[in-house]
């Protein structure tokens, strides 16, 4: 480029328009005002510099500095694909490009990690090795169309663009070319003038080029920019006015830079600055050599102190995320001790899950930390709450094969119910029904997912049975009114039944009373008092009876026992066949008793004197054992109803 430079320009009348001497300083001037930004050693403008060519190629890149940058780490999954939504469907996919890859990897990030604790939970659940892991999650499905919507509009646009720099580019060092074509003696200088400012317009509107020819082609098209000046050199004037705009131009970029100083937003400032070298490089041309280093040394020490105070914000800013990084480091600390307190309770185990999510949602809202410890940061947080859920899980381990054991009891529950349900022997079945469901309600949970089908069954069961008794219980009460009212009818009768006084004929008269009697059947439960009626006119007939103590008692305790096996009053039998037994061994204690003290009363030296005493004890025996048999057979009676 430069050797283009050093050839010799001409004037209209085709002489030399500037010796060698001015040849060479002309290339000094302008070599300085091409490589003043580029050749510079401060790193942030070189940076400045980077940033502004890589913004030339694709101008939606700007834009995405307008954008805020959240804190997507702090945000929920749901949240995050509302973000991403957002800026997929309502900005330039370009101007989103950074804040769409945070949300990306906020994501997955989270997504993993649910997916990780999903699945020690289903093996903590599932001890069936042919069942594989599967876990759907409806926003992972809206997040993947968002992310191929924005990859899709990404492509499209990247398509696009290619096309368009590749044709900007051509049409940029067209308009190089012609710049050469301007220094001509033979054209009209207003010609070539009025086609100097066409070039200078179109290049203006010539649109963005690839971002590695960026500096290249500018550099290009200033040189002969430059060299257009220098072929004006019979206008002199013209040119000192030129300088002197572009350095009016560039005192107010200045400024503008000292009032962007004082600006409380410094990113905002600082994206402006980065806008102001744009233009102080592309839009404005050179300014006279004299002015030339004072102009740009200001502009550069302006542009260091703002890039100090930009620094002095990260490092308030690296301050607040080394503050992140403690409060994570405890909210990491208090999990790891919820992953080693040991409770025994499903009520107490909610408490620490409630726990652990409040610190997860802490976590995600403490904010950034320092990138270089970002994931080490992450993967402690993820062990710690791993830690916990295995911990966890061994408790609902234990928890599932209790419940495992419980389903299978109640599957022979529901097993034993459908067995029986259709039985008619109801006054076998209906205890044992009765102690089916006890038994149930005496064992624990079984898994959710099985609780309600078996409970359908069990009670499907235990319903088709008892409405068959209820049923038959119905048909029962109609024939139990029936034999309350002629029982009822009977008793009238029966109170003036009188003895004859023939022992035989009266006691087999009795006999009949008490066979017609039972003939009438069962009367239903709140009326069973007809019952005590009937039994308290038969024993004042016995008192009348000439019969022994012995057969009257036996007889009413047979009329008694008869009545309670028709009524199936089990729970009564049982009892009176409880009292038999304690009130027999009762007497067989006393009858021991007795004997003993005959054996003293004999040993002693005036057993003669005793003797009534003696005889008195022995007529006691006798007795107890006359009422001991009494009680046997009583009991041998209710022992036999028992086996019939």
């Amino acid at each position: 480029m430069l050797e283009e430079k050093n050839d010799s320009l001409q004037d209209a009348d085709g002489n030399s328009a500037i010796n060698s001497s001015e040849s060479i300083q002309a290339n000094l001037e302008i070599t300085e005002e091409i490589t003043e930004i580029s050749s510079d050693n401060n790193s942030i403008i070189d940076a400045i510099v980077d940033t502004n060519a890589e913004e030339s190629e694709d101008e939606t890149l700007k834009e995405r500095h307008d954008i805020p940058m959240l804190d997507y780490d702090s945000l929920s999954l749901e949240s995050l694909v509302n973000e991403l939504k957002k800026l997929v469907t309502n900005e330039k996919v370009m101007s989103v490009k950074d804040h769409v890859e945070e949300i990306k990897k906020s994501f997955l990030a989270k997504y993993h990690h649910l997916l990780e604790e999903k699945k020690e939970e289903f093996l903590a659940e599932n001890t069936d090795p042919n069942e594989e892991f599967q876990y759907h999650l409806p926003l992972k499905t809206q997040f993947d169309q968002f992310y191929s919507l924005y990859r899709d509009n990404k492509n499209a646009h990247f398509k696009s663009l290619q096309t368009n720099l590749k044709t900007n580019l051509e049409n940029r060092l067209a308009i190089v070319e012609e710049l050469k074509e301007l220094i001509n003696p033979q054209t009209n200088i207003k010609d070539t003038l009025k086609h100097f400012n066409d070039l200078r317009e179109r290049w203006k509107n010539a649109g963005p080029i690839p971002k590695d020819k960026y500096n290249h082609v500018w550099n290009n098209y200033h040189f002969h920019i430059e060299n257009f000046y220098d072929y004006l050199h019979l206008d002199r004037e013209a040119r000192d006015l030129d300088f002197k705009h572009n350095l009016e131009q560039k005192q107010k970029i200045i400024t503008r830079v000292e009032a962007l100083i004082l600006e409380t937003d410094v990113n905002k400032a600082f994206r402006e600055l980065q806008d102001l070298h744009k233009i102080w490089k592309e839009d404005i041309g050179p300014v006279s050599r004299e002015h030339r280093d004072e102009i740009w040394n200001k502009f550069s020490d302006l542009t260091k102190q703002m890039h100090d105070k930009r620094e002095v914000l990260f490092e308030n800013m690296r301050g607040t995320e080394l503050e992140n990084l403690a409060k994570k480091k405890e909210i990491i600390a208090q999990i790891e001790v919820l992953a080693t307190e040991k409770v025994n309770a499903h009520s107490q185990w909610l408490q620490q899950i409630e726990k652990v999510e409040a610190l997860r949602a802490a976590f995600f809202s403490a904010g950034k930390v320092p990138a270089d410890v970002n994931e080490e940061t992450w993967a402690a947080f993820k062990t710690a709450v791993r830690n916990f859920n295995s911990f966890k899980n061994s408790f609902y381990k234990d928890i599932k094969r209790d419940q495992n054991n419980n389903l299978n009891k109640k599957i022979a529950l529901v097993a034993k119910a459908k067995e029986l349900q259709e039985s008619t022997d109801f006054a076998t079945t209906t205890p044992i029904m009765k102690k089916i469901q006890e038994e149930w309600k005496q064992i624990g949970h079984v898994p959710r997912k099985y609780s309600d089908k078996i409970w359908a069954e069990f009670k499907e069961a235990c319903n088709h049975y008892f409405d068959k008794l209820k049923e038959q219980k119905n048909e029962e009460s109609v024939e139990e009114i029936e034999a309350f009212d002629k029982k009822k009818a009977y008793l009238e009768t029966l109170r003036d039944f009188q003895l004859i006084g023939e022992h035989k004929t009266d006691l087999d008269a009795i006999k009949a009373h008490i066979e017609t009697w039972k003939s009438f059947g069962k009367v239903p439960f709140p009326r069973r008092h007809i019952e005590g009626k009937f039994n308290k006119i038969l024993d004042a007939l016995f008192e009348k009876l000439s019969l022994s103590k012995k057969d009257s008692e036996m007889m009413r305790f047979t009329n008694r026992i008869d009545s309670l096996s028709e009524n199936n009053d089990s729970r009564k039998l049982e009892n009176e066949k409880i009292f038999l037994m304690r009130k027999i061994e009762e007497i067989k204690h006393e009858i021991f008793q007795l004997e003993n003290n005959i054996q003293f009363f004999s040993n002693t030296r005036n057993a003669k004197k005793e003797n009534s005493i003696v005889l008195e004890v022995r007529k006691n025996i006798e007795k107890h054992r006359e009422e001991m048999e009494v009680l046997k057979d009583k009991l041998k009676q209710i022992r036999n109803l028992g086996q019939a």
